[in-house]
């Protein structure tokens, strides 16, 4: 089906305040990082049982050599991660300083007063995570208790077995 305007300024006309309006009214909050666990996550309870993990990550911008000799050097940023429910407890069980995640949240400021000064803290609220890196450390601690798992679940089989029907 086509639309025909008999005015081709006034269909111009509607475009361009159609437009005006989407991007007035269109905003994004969304952060993706790739970086370094800096601590193990600090993970607290709410009174409801709610609970709440921080830790910080730190990413990287490689140093290089400009074509004039200079050297410009490595330049880290720490991010101050929250975690929240679920995802943080999941964090307190998986999450250890040194690992690489991939975090994708949205940016959150704070602010309070302390001593009489107003402070603020930007942080990242996550939304998803994923481990992309474990030390080596880590993985055989995970492949031990992957291995202990596996050999629960071969005890059950072979009782399972035994049982005749």
């Amino acid at each position: 089906m086509q639309i025909f305007f008999a005015n081709m300024d006034f269909f111009l006309y509607l475009c361009t305040k159609f437009y005006k309006i989407y991007v007035i009214m269109s905003s994004v909050n969304k952060v993706i990082l790739i970086g370094n666990v800096g601590s193990d996550p600090e993970v607290r309870y709410l009174d409801r049982g709610v609970a709440i993990a921080n830790f910080n990550l730190a990413t990287t911008e490689r140093g290089y050599t400009m074509q004039n000799g200079t050297q410009v050097p490595d330049k880290t940023d720490w991010h101050a991660i929250v975690l929240w429910r679920n995802l943080a407890e999941w964090a307190e069980r998986n999450i250890r300083r040194g690992m690489k995640l991939y975090v994708e949240g949205k940016l959150q400021t704070r602010t309070w007063e302390k001593e009489g000064q107003r402070r603020s803290k930007t942080e990242v609220i996550a939304e998803n995570i994923q481990i992309l890196y474990r030390p080596q450390e880590y993985q055989q601690r995970n492949d031990e208790a992957a291995q202990e798992e596996e050999g629960f679940a071969n005890e059950a089989n072979e009782q399972d077995e035994s049982i005749i029907f």
